[in-house]
């Protein structure tokens, strides 16, 4: 079946972190995100230009319109695509503008980790979609990527799914380090960035089994970035050499530069 690639003029699909305003996003939120119970997390609604947003989700591939990677388990029931030359143009355009350079900033700005990499590979991430009952059990993301020899620190979950309800449930629920009980449930709505950091205690999942009619899919967009480095008290295994970001007057710079323009954003907007 092929692909509606048919899309509006009214935003481009590159550069679309370069607008200020995400960095004005970045700055204000940066406290919010890092005091975040149970682990640092956001929710960004109306994150993208809605008519864009819209044209996402029309070029969202359906069940039978590519080779799908399914899963069916007692743990995880649902169907995902990393492999981006599987994915239409659109989709694998908005992939590669979450590992640009801008977006890179922004979630360094946001989160307060810096040096973070993108993974061009989408181990695990790509295009996400699960149907009527279909769920993920809460769990803690794999930590290491074998390919970029890299710890997994943050991911970023873009939903889809036009006026999904919340009665359809296929909320994603972040669970205390204990595992005792549910703290915070957020919903798949169209649109929404999620946020979220990772480490050996962030347990998170679709615990619930989707309610949605059958015809109607949860569909996210899902991004992993990773650092070379962690702090020694979060490595698990093995052991790295921490290097230091301020040990390199550039990469200060680009972070510092970015946060200004959000906030001369601030400054242009009140006057």
């Amino acid at each position: 079946m092929k692909h509606d690639t048919s899309v509006s003029d009214s935003v481009p699909s590159v550069g679309i972190f370069d607008d200020p305003r995400f960095a004005k996003l970045a700055v204000e939120n940066s406290e919010k995100y890092r005091s975040a119970d149970p682990f640092p997390h956001i929710v960004i609604d109306n994150f993208l230009d809605a008519a864009f947003a819209a044209d996402l989700e029309k070029s969202f591939p359906q069940p039978d319109q590519i080779g799908w990677i399914e899963r069916d388990n007692a743990n995880n029931k649902r169907r995902y695509q990393h492999d981006e030359t599987k994915l239409p143009p659109l989709i694998r355009q908005m992939l590669r503008e979450f590992n640009s350079r801008q977006f890179l900033l922004f979630l360094e700005t946001l989160t307060g980790i810096d040096n973070l990499l993108p993974d061009p590979y989408f181990i695990g991430g790509g295009a996400h979609m699960s149907g009527q009952g279909e769920f993920l059990k809460i769990h803690a993301d794999f930590n290491w990527h074998h390919k970029l020899q890299a710890h997994r620190r943050v991911n970023a979950l873009l939903y889809l799914t036009h006026d999904w309800r919340e009665e359809w449930g296929g909320h994603l629920e972040l669970w205390n380090k204990e595992m005792i009980c549910k703290v915070v449930s957020v919903a798949p709505l169209f649109n929404r960035l999620m946020i979220f950091s990772t480490s050996e205690d962030s347990n998170h999942g679709q615990r619930l089994p989707n309610a949605c009619p059958p015809n109607v899919y949860r569909k996210v967009l899902n991004l992993y970035y990773y650092t070379s480095r962690r702090d020694e008290s979060e490595i698990a295994a093995p052991h790295f050499t921490l290097y230091k970001t301020e040990a390199s007057p550039f990469a200060m710079e680009l972070a510092q530069d970015y946060r200004k323009s959000g906030i001369n954003s601030e400054l242009s907007s009140d006057k």
